[in-house]
Parts: structure tokens; sequence; C-alpha cells
């Protein structure tokens, strides 16, 4: 089984479809008069395409448990084919078209069954998923921009070479995975005049994404963070509280993290925690998520153009 505890919670939603094809119009016939010896066809095809949506991890060894909030099961008719449709609904980290495929094979299947003694040339046939929401496939679109980025870790220890830096360096593999090449690495010390340089000098240069790494503790030259508000021209806090929420479901020292989000000019500056634990979760709170703001700018700047 995939582990997913690196992704989050989006709104998820699947459509599959099933067909089923009797043989003559007296089997459709039987159905919408409801004579069919063993019941109400779509009725109990239904209840069955309900349950089986809700049991799908017990079937698929693959398939992780979700919380199915919504379920819905449709047919139509068209000639001697049924034609249903199963919509899917979760808010989790993974799942919906599984569920969803699965829920419209378990009600054909069950209309099959229902109709075998009246029907025996039934053909079950186009089960596909028709369509899914959520999760990186939607929210994790990007403006097809190429994204440069910078990485500046600072810490007096790693600088002075009395420490490697790991955290830097999982930003960068971060980045890579997500299509970002990150060719400007700088280490630094904890010096507010010279984070503050490095970081102008990079927004200046139209650096799209410059992230830095460290300084966002509780030492008394831990500055990073009050640097960072000194030459931000648009704090996004909404950014480092959805990597704090992130963080805190996955241990409860998350809400001391200081980091800070924001813009200046069209460049995104991120302060990161310097513990390479904590910058991994950090990225993955925030990416591929976050690099929607460069549609945003993109939009922006075609608008003012116009």
């Amino acid at each position: 089984m995939e582990g997913i505890s690196n992704k989050i919670s989006t709104l998820r939603s699947a459509t599959a479809q099933a067909i089923v094809k009797v043989s003559q119009q007296e089997t459709i016939d039987a159905i919408l008069n409801k004579t069919v010896p063993k019941g109400d066809v779509l009725e109990r095809a239904k209840t069955a395409g309900l349950f089986s949506v809700k049991r799908t991890a017990d079937m698929i060894p693959d398939c992780h448990p979700i919380p199915i909030e919504y379920t819905q099961v449709e047919f139509e008719i068209n000639g001697v084919e049924i034609i249903i449709t199963v919509n899917v609904k979760t808010t989790y980290k993974t799942g919906g078209e599984v569920e969803a495929m699965h829920g419209a094979s378990v009600v054909a299947l069950t209309i099959y069954d229902m109709l075998k003694t009246i029907d025996k040339e039934i053909e079950i046939s186009g089960i596909k998923l028709l369509g899914k929401k959520g999760g990186q496939t939607d929210f994790g679109k990007r403006a097809n921009l190429k994204i440069t980025a910078a990485i500046v870790v600072v810490s007096d220890a790693v600088s002075a070479g009395k420490k490697k830096d790991t955290a830097g360096k999982a930003i960068i593999e971060s980045l890579n995975q997500h299509g970002i090449e990150s060719d400007n690495y700088m280490i630094i010390p904890d010096e507010p005049e010279e984070i503050k340089q490095v970081l102008k000098n990079y927004c200046d240069q139209g650096i799209d994404l410059v992230i830095t790494v460290g300084g966002t503790g509780f030492a008394p030259r831990d500055k990073t963070p009050e640097t960072l508000k000194s030459i931000i021209e648009m704090e996004i806090p909404g950014i480092m509280e959805a990597a704090r929420n992130y963080g805190q479901q996955r241990t409860p020292y998350a809400m001391l993290s200081r980091g800070v989000a924001g813009l200046r000019g069209k460049s995104l500056i991120l302060a990161l925690p310097g513990s390479t634990r904590g910058a991994a979760e950090t990225m993955d709170a925030l990416f591929p998520y976050v690099l929607h703001i460069f549609r945003v700018l993109s939009f922006v700047s075609e608008n003012d153009a116009h």
C-alpha cells in the first residue's frame, strides 16, 4: 500500500460508469414495471452500490479506507442498455476513483444477478472512470512557466563548516520533484544585514521563488523571520498557517514554528525551519499548491499590460 502520510486532505470527487446490456425489450419492461421475480432491480442495485463504495478498501488490497461523504447512483435506460453512473465525494488525502468504479461494477453485477433468471444473454461493459477532481490533479496545477528558485541556508554552524546542510538539500530535492530547478544555492551566517542583502539581490534578479532555511528558532541570533518581514512588501499569512496546521497533525511542536511568507515585487519568499524534517514537512504541506501564486501573478501582469 502506497504511503499517503505526506499528502494533504482536499475535497475529491470521481464519477464512474458501467453499462448493462440486456437481450430484449421485455427485460427492460420488467425492470420498469417492477415485475422481475427477485424484486425492484434498480432500487436493489442502488443499495448494493452504496454499500460497495464504502467497502472498497476491503475488496481492493492497495486501496486506503477513506471517509465517504457522498455517493450518488443514477440510471439511464437507452434502448436495451442500462447506463449506470456513480459519483463519489470525499475530503481526504486520496481516493474516489476506485471507489466509484467499484460501486459501478457492483451495481452492474447486482442487476445481472437479479435479471439472470429472465434473460440469459446479459452483457456488462463500459466500466470506466468518467472524470475526477481534487488533489494534485487540480490543486497542483500551475502556469506553464519556468519558475526559478534560490535556496539560502541561514546558519552560523553550517556556514562555519561545523555542521553539514541536510535541510537545504532536502528542499532542493523536493523542488526538483516538482519540476523546479534550483541553480541558486547559498549558505550564510545568521547576520540580519547579510540575509537582507542576499534576499534583495535575488529578488532584484527576478528569481521567482526564494526559500530561506534556518534561523526561525528561539536562539538570540535567530532573526530570519524579523529580517524577512523588514523586506517583504506583501505578507501572505495563510501560507505558513497551512504549513503549521499540517505540521501540528504530525507533531505538537509545530505550533512553535515562526515561518514567514510574502512577496517582494513578484518574488515569493518563504522562511522554512532549519531541521531537515521540519523543512521537508513544510515542503510537503505547501507544494505544489503554493505554485498557484505564479498563475495569479501571471494573470495580474497580463491584465495590467492591457
